[in-house]
């Protein structure tokens, strides 16, 4: 029997870089670009910031969300236009907002693999640039069309159509298969969770806050590409989503935007509409050791969870946190960082407060009792996506890069990387500081 030939040593896989353009409200900066020139500035930038040869690179992986059709493997074409080699294979991965997580455990999964040394992943989203829909029957119609033989034919494309019915819509941020808005799963997580419409716009105010004194203190500067655009190619070094002047009387004079008019999540406590992209690069450790790179971090344990859409869809950190954590044979107490994904306010203190319940670990997650209670103090402490931005394809790699950094700053060893998601899915991950060969 012929056996198949396996990697000689386990095959550890390290952060050695991670780098984003500045997170920007959509509409805004990048109105005149594609999800193509975002995805393309990543990684011409973690490229050029490392002095990496591109031939060296033997994989690129990038997650993203809402997909512009002209270039719906961006990673591949984004990779082209960045200076990949033509050689290079790339894919393009999507989980909605745990898109960038997927496609670094897909590198990771390749380092280990021995199918590569070097990986690239990362993740984009533009959603100023989201290609306009059209209702079903104007699309039925526009076909046929295509058939007609004759310019009075045209006639029927427009009978008993009224011209609301030609106007291009936008997709909806909705779960497809519930139909609710992920704004109305969050007020509806929010109430079964008890969380209060005061404790979520406290809360939001802390991110905005952290994030201010992050960026003040040219804590994200590391991890910011500057990013120039057109026509006028103004130069960006900063997230335009934070907040700086917010405050608990303007929050609370927020109406609610969902669930209208007894509601508890607002414009204020929920993640903004945002463009962006992330890169991280991924090396086999001794590869990277060899090419004289210091790692970051060692990627460590990871999962992937799935809930009910319908009544959890948001929830998924709470069932994937301690699953990594019994994977790893580790507490939550010997984390000392915390990167959470902020899709709402109401959604992270819903899942903390799932996590520190002995009821849920009970019913719900099959343990003698609670995950384990979480200290803000290591939770998101250069602010999140409630401040920073919620590129959707990209938020993963953000959370991963800022996760490493902190560990290094603030003198830690293990950090947890975890993320809700559309259609109910969730991610954790373990990553470790990286302070010399294991």
């Amino acid at each position: 029997m012929t056996k198949v030939s396996q990697p000689s040593r386990e095959r550890r896989v390290v952060l050695v870089d991670g780098v984003r353009t500045p997170f920007m409200r959509s509409g805004t900066a990048y109105l005149g670009l594609t999800t193509y020139d975002l995805a393309r500035l990543a990684l011409k930038g973690l490229l050029a910031r490392n002095a990496l040869d591109p031939e060296a690179v033997g994989y690129v992986v990038m997650g993203t969300v809402v997909q512009n059709v002209a270039t719906s493997n961006v990673a591949r074409d984004a990779a082209l236009g960045a200076g990949f080699s033509h050689r290079v294979p790339a894919h393009t991965v999507t989980m909605a907002c745990i898109s960038a997580n997927q496609a670094v455990t897909s590198a990771a999964e390749a380092i280990r693999s021995g199918a590569a040394d070097i990986a690239v992943a990362g993740g984009v989203e533009m959603l100023s640039d989201v290609p306009p829909q059209f209702p079903l029957e104007v699309r039925k119609r526009l076909f046929e069309a295509q058939r007609y033989a004759s310019p009075l034919d045209y006639r029927k494309l427009f009978a008993g159509m009224s011209p609301s019915d030609l106007l291009p819509r936008a997709p909806k941020v909705a779960e497809y298969s519930t139909g609710e808005t992920m704004g109305e799963s969050a007020d509806k997580l929010a109430a079964s969770f008890g969380v209060t419409r005061e404790e979520q716009d406290a809360y939001a105010l802390r991110s905005h806050q952290l994030a201010a004194k992050a960026t003040g203190d040219g804590i994200l500067r590391d991890e910011i590409l500057p990013t120039a655009t057109p026509p006028t190619f103004d130069l960006h070094t900063r997230d335009n989503t934070v907040r700086a002047d917010s405050s608990l009387e303007k929050l609370a004079a927020l109406k609610p935007v969902f669930v209208k008019p007894f509601g508890t999540v607002t414009a204020g406590n929920s993640s903004p509409l945002t463009d962006g992209a992330s890169a991280v690069l991924l090396m086999e450790e001794e590869t990277a050791i060899a090419l004289g790179y210091t790692p970051k971090a060692r990627l460590g344990h990871y999962t992937y969870v799935a809930q009910d859409p319908g009544e959890e869809l948001l929830l998924g950190p709470a069932y994937a946190t301690p699953k990594v954590l019994e994977q790893a044979g580790v507490t939550l107490r010997e984390v000392d960082v915390i990167e959470i994904h902020e899709a709402f306010a109401g959604q992270v203190l819903a899942v903390l407060r799932a996590l520190e319940s002995d009821t849920f670990g009970r019913e719900r997650l099959g343990r003698s009792g609670r995950v384990g209670d979480v200290d803000l103090d290591r939770l998101n402490r250069w602010g999140g996506s409630l401040s920073l931005g919620h590129p959707f394809g990209a938020t993963g790699t953000r959370l991963l890069t800022t996760a490493a950094h902190r560990l290094e700053a603030e003198d830690g060893t293990l950090a947890l990387v975890t993320a809700c998601a559309a259609g109910g899915l969730g991610h954790a991950m373990l990553v470790e500081r990286f302070e010399g060969r294991a």
